[in-house]
Formats: structure tokens, sequence, C-alpha cells
């Protein structure tokens, strides 16, 4: 008769044999992880979220996690009354709701993840790209084309704001400490004026500063799939932008791969883009053969 107890041994051994080259690999490397969607909402997803950046840094990976928050802002503008409007998927953002972002933002939500990690047995620290100069914004410009005469106007998001410029000397000091740095997508203008960034476009922008070997970006989908509904793996660049023009990727996945691109043009050796809804999927993508999600390579 077998032994249960012998079975279970043998397979965590031959978990552990299979990762061994991975955690070889990865020790001191830099990886940045986006944090948002669903997980976050998921209290036994976020446990585990924060446990597995924890063991990370324990392994001797630096991450870095850049979280979002849109659930837990709408919650708060519902609460006060603040009306909320979006176009191409951006809040536009005033004088007012820029207060309650940034509240939300680097306060709640920036303490909870950090709370996260922290209670399963690593050190994080919440800041937010106003801290320590971290991110230099500047007001986000787009256009947008009128259907039906075609012309182009300016759009105006209020105070929504892109990375202008990464200091990443904050991060540096943080994780030269032993600590995990978790930020929060707000920054701040030459002049003092705080804005509302997206947390996928701060997430490729610190990975791309800090030349991270891996940048994560934790979705609610598998990650880019084809005409029939099947993962893609890994595509360089140039496979990105041919299935941008075929008409393979559409809609809000586009944003996302081209931070991707974004992020590797700077320096990142790979982004993935894959689905936080999946157990563990930070450590699936980064210690087994193949990965979880679709990575994008130079």
């Amino acid at each position: 008769m077998t032994d249960p107890h012998a079975e279970t041994a043998e397979q965590q051994a031959r978990v552990l044999a299979q990762a061994l080259p991975f955690l070889r690999r990865y020790a001191g490397a830099t990886v940045v992880v986006k944090y948002g969607g669903h997980a976050m909402g998921d209290e036994r997803l976020a446990a585990m979220f924060g446990a597995d950046i924890a063991l990370l840094k324990q392994v001797g990976v630096n991450p870095v996690v850049v979280h979002g928050g849109g659930p837990q802002i709408n919650d708060m503008l519902k609460r006060l009354a603040i009306k909320s409007t979006f176009v191409d998927g951006l809040r536009v953002t005033d004088a007012a709701m820029v207060e309650v972002v940034e509240m939300v933002l680097a306060g709640t939500v920036n303490k909870q993840v950090a709370g996260l990690i922290t209670r399963a047995g690593a050190l994080a620290v919440g800041i937010c790209g106003k801290d320590g100069g971290l991110i230099r914004a500047r007001k986000l410009q787009r256009t947008v084309r009128d259907p039906d005469s075609n012309i182009e106007r300016a759009l105006d998001l209020g105070f929504v704001g892109e990375p202008e410029q990464v200091d990443v000397r904050v991060i540096h000091a943080l994780t030269g400490a032993g600590l995990i740095p978790v930020i929060a997508p707000v920054g701040m203008d030459a002049h003092g004026q705080t804005y509302n960034i997206n947390a996928d476009t701060v997430a490729g922008a610190v990975a791309g500063a800090l030349g991270a070997t891996r940048l994560l970006m934790l979705t609610d989908v598998p990650g880019v799939l084809d005409r029939e509904g099947r993962l893609i793996p890994e595509m360089t660049v140039a496979e990105v932008r041919a299935r941008i023009a075929d008409g393979v990727i559409t809609g809000g996945m586009i944003p996302k791969v081209e931070t991707c691109v974004d992020a590797v043009q700077r320096g990142v050796k790979g982004a993935a883009i894959l689905d936080g809804r999946q157990p563990h999927a930070c450590l699936l993508e980064l210690f087994i053969e193949g990965g979880l999600g679709t990575l994008v390579t130079p």
C-alpha cells in the first residue's frame, strides 16, 4: 500500500526541483508587479498575493508592487455623491475628485496592500509617486475623432496625468534596506499639482526606469488570446504590433500590451500579462516552464 504522506512529500520535492533553476535565474532580480482587478477584491486571493510577494523577497528576488484601486475610488465617490465619468477607460478627474483619488489610492488602498505583504512575513512600505520625487507627472494629452465630421479635437481629462520622469532613488533606498516598495499611482508636476495616473502606465514606467528583469501585469483574463480564444504564450514586439494591426488584439488589451512593449523597449527583459484570479499567479509565471500568461519580449 502506498503511503499518502510519502506521495505528498515526493510531489513537493518534485515541485521544488523544477523551481530551483528559476530561483537561481531570478536571484537578485527586480520584478515589478502591477496588482489590480478582481484579485484585489477577493480576500483569499489578496492574502495569497501578499504571501507570494513576501516569498519572492525571501528567496532573493526584489519585488516592487504598483497597485490600482478603481473600485475603491468608485465606492468612495458614491459615498460622497460625486459623479464619475470615463473617456476611453480613463477617469475624468476634476479638482475635488483628485483629492478623493489621492486619499483612496495613497491612503486606504496603499496601506492595505502593504499590510497584506507585511502580515505574510516581509516588510512592505507604502508610498506614492509624490514621495521622494518618484514620479514627475504631466497632464495627459488625448485627442478624439468625431465620427461624423472625422475632425480630431483635444480632450480635457482634468487632472489625469502620465509619467514624465521616474526617479528611482527612493525605490533603491527601500529595496537596499530589505523593504518592499508598494506604490500608489499618484504623481506630481513641477508646480506641485497632483495627478491621477493609470496604474498600468506607472508600473511600466517604473519597470523601465529600474531596468527590471520582469514586469508582471495582473489582469482579469488569462493573457493575450488568438482568434480561437487560445492563449498566446509569447510574443515579440513586432508580433504584438502585427496582431494589433490585424485585429487579433483589440479593446482594453491594446493599452496593456502597449505598456508591455514600452517597458521592454526601455530595457525590461520581459513583460507578462497574466490572470490575477489564478492563485499564486506570480509564482507560476516566474517559476514554472513556459509561465502562466503571455510574455512580451524585445
